[in-house]
């Protein structure tokens, strides 16, 4: 018999349960009926003229702006840390700014802080290791946020992303992308967790000290730990003790297995696709999504072409193996990000564009397989070289509803996805965290790494 996990349990037991969303304002009453000029014979039947329905573009604007729109993967912090590129100033040249938020109609924005391997030995000279590179992207976060409080809002709960749509801003919310940042110290991921970090991705491309990752390449890479280590074990126990979400995207098979056998409260996948549609071992196998809804967390699906098109992920990796030699060095010599992300869009430029479709193929595809419960988006703008036709910009997303729509599915059912799903999971991580009766700190594990 298997038995219920326990944030399952903590809410069947009066755990409060998230706002409901505001309702829809109800259509506007027809008008009334002209008079006759003439007296004649009293009709059988009064029957009020017909109002001609909303064409399916009016429906989808109405929808999109009326949910809560969630997306919980964005690498613009890389430029504001690295080009000083600030929000509220577009440069035509990044994904996300101000302007496009505002389109997009996005009510919360999961910045990354994002430790790629390469920040675990760097000297303090080349700018600190990975725990100084996560706080100074945590720093310009707040910057930000500071800059333009007339748009933005630091928020760290479920309750704070409702509150943000009905005050008319957008919730920032920051997830640490790469266990790295921690330094094996739990006494940092409590550090973070305070200010303000809500989830954290487990590894990167690489394996870190207690954690396999799947790589970034079409091969896994070879196992160092097969999954999570105890100290690793013992780093999911105390990020769900303390209400903050465990991210499985990026790891190995393994490492994932295991967190879930570890987990007694939701996981999310912050940025991962379906395996079934595009085989990349940073995607989900149908065996995993399932899964993960037993567990149940939900998969934000990732808008990379490389995740989504297995044509355009066959022509990229053919152009990265010939060009193998120039990536490595352009790897090596540790430059920004922007110009890490240029560079590899220049080798890809030919490449044809992956239609919008096929992302929502993989949404369908997750939906089906995981449940409608389970499915949200975690689009990687920013981060990553090709998006689909159409999603260039985070004011694409309203595009994803009308799609949505055009293949049937009900307003209810696209709130979830755009969502509702992923508030579901965050405020069930935050009474799970209640439920522990500890303190962030003073209960804390103090495990050393070994």
């Amino acid at each position: 018999m298997r038995r219920a996990p326990l944030f399952l349990l903590v809410a069947a037991c009066g755990g409060a349960a998230p706002d409901q969303p505001a309702a829809s304002a109800p259509p506007p009453p027809p008008p009334p009926v002209a008079a006759s000029a003439e007296p004649g014979p009293a009709p059988v039947a009064s029957v009020a003229p017909s109002v001609p329905p909303a064409t399916l573009e009016e429906r989808a604007a109405r929808l999109h702006h009326d949910s809560i729109v969630i997306d919980t993967h964005d690498d613009i912090t890389s430029s504001i840390l690295e080009d000083g590129f600030d929000l509220g100033k577009p440069t035509g040249k990044t994904a996300t700014d101000l302007p496009k938020m505002r389109a997009g109609g996005i009510t919360a924005e999961f910045f990354s802080i994002f430790v790629d391997a390469r920040f675990t030995t760097r000297p303090s000279s080349r700018g600190g290791g990975a725990a100084r590179r996560a706080l100074d992207m945590i720093d310009v976060t707040y910057q930000q946020i500071e800059r333009h409080p007339q748009d933005l809002v630091l928020t760290t709960t479920a309750e704070g992303i409702r509150q943000a749509k009905r005050d008319g801003k957008i919730a920032v919310l920051m997830g640490i992308e790469g266990g790295q940042a921690i330094e094996d110290s739990l006494y940092a991921l409590r550090e973070f967790h305070r200010l303000g970090v809500r989830y954290m991705t487990l590894t990167h491309s690489t394996h870190d000290d207690w954690a396999d990752s799947s790589g970034m390449s079409a091969t896994p890479p070879k196992p160092l730990h097969h999954g999570l280590t105890p100290f690793g074990e013992q780093v999911v126990r105390e990020m769900q003790r303390i209400g903050m979400l465990v991210d499985i995207s990026h790891v190995s098979d393994e490492t994932l297995a295991a967190v879930l056998r570890v987990a007694r409260a939701p996981v999310i996948a912050s940025h991962s696709s379906a395996r079934a549609l595009c085989d990349a071992p940073r995607n989900l196998s149908d065996d995993q999504l399932r899964a993960i809804a037993a567990n149940g967390g939900v998969v934000m699906v990732n808008f990379f072409s490389d995740y989504l098109d297995p044509r355009h992920r066959e022509a990229s990796q053919a152009i990265y193996r010939q060009r193998a030699k120039e990536i490595e060095a352009l790897e090596k010599g540790s430059p920004k990000m922007s110009e890490v992300f240029a560079a590899f869009a220049s080798m890809a430029a030919g490449i044809p564009k992956t239609p919008l479709s096929v992302l929502i193929d993989h949404i369908e595809h997750i939906a089906k397989v995981a449940g409608v419960d389970h499915v949200g988006l975690g689009s990687d703008f920013d981060g990553v070289t090709s998006m689909p036709e159409g999603l260039e910009g985070i004011d694409g997303l309203p595009k994803i509803t009308l799609e949505l729509l055009r293949r049937g599915w009900s307003d209810q059912d696209v709130k979830k996805v755009l969502g509702e799903n992923f508030l579901r999971v965050m405020a069930a991580a935050e009474a799970f965290a209640a439920a522990t009766h500890t303190t962030l700190s003073g209960d804390g594990s103090t495990q050393a790494f070994q």
